[in-house]
């Protein structure tokens, strides 16, 4: 994939750092209320992949992609200034009514940012099948990591320093890959986000199951963030070397 398409998602992450501390109370209260979390962390993260699909269609629709061909630096920048204004604005609202539609705000735009990408597929013969096996990969990632998190309810915060450290290298390889654009450093960028989001959807769950995230919308924003991720460098990665070009 050419490094200018390269998304730089995972700053946003750090947007979502403002957690509030766990509620407090006894333990049966507070094991009913980290339940009560995540069944609706479950279901907003399932609602919030539909206005994806909905701005992915509208990106393609309106040919997003030519702004990255008319800049291709300037773009992704300006995308970077968006999403980060978005994620402040759900982080502001999180704690009113607003935060969800704040929320679907933010996964609607980033369906939009899809659209490089998903162009990028369309031009190979079997484009459409590596990204539905993007998608189910990163399906069956998210499911065994969840389960595990779940079933082991191991505590997974002791990643937190190490994981952070790696986003923010991450971060700086993304945003130095717009000006080199290395086809190599594209695909180790995307190897190491896998491997990155994987162990932080780990993290993101044992944070709820252990109460250390009580607030549903930022809970939520976390997961998004680490599925968004993986399913774009897993896709980034199966069209470096499975794309079939016409």
């Amino acid at each position: 994939m050419d490094p200018k398409f390269e998304p730089v998602m995972a700053s946003g992450r750090e947007a979502a750092a403002g957690r509030p501390a766990p509620i407090p109370g006894g333990f049966e209260t507070t094991s009913v209320d980290r339940h009560r979390v995540l069944r609706n962390v479950y279901w907003l993260l399932a609602i919030s992949l539909l206005p994806v699909v909905g701005g992915a269609w509208l990106g393609m629709q309106l040919n997003f992609v030519a702004l990255f061909k008319a800049a291709p630096v300037m773009t992704p920048l300006l995308m970077f200034g968006v999403m980060l204004g978005t994620l402040f604005a759900v982080t502001l609202l999180r704690n009113s009514a607003w935060g969800v539609a704040a929320l679907l705000g933010f996964t609607f735009i980033s369906g939009v940012f899809l659209t490089p990408i998903l162009s990028v597929a369309a031009g190979l013969k079997n484009g459409g099948q590596l990204v539905a096996l993007a998608g189910g990969m990163t399906a069956a990632i998210f499911f065994t990591l969840a389960a595990v998190a779940t079933v082991t309810k191991k505590d997974f915060s002791f990643m937190g320093k190490f994981l952070f450290i790696g986003l923010v290298l991450l971060i700086v390889a993304s945003l130095a890959n717009i000006f080199f654009q290395i086809p190599a450093l594209s695909v180790t960028i995307s190897a190491i986000a896998v491997l990155i989001f994987s162990a932080y959807i780990l993290f993101d769950l044992s944070r709820i199951i252990h109460g250390g995230e009580t607030n549903y919308i930022m809970a939520t924003l976390a997961l998004f963030l680490d599925v968004y991720n993986i399913f774009v460098s897993l896709l980034n990665l199966l069209m470096a070397f499975s794309g079939q070009r016409d």
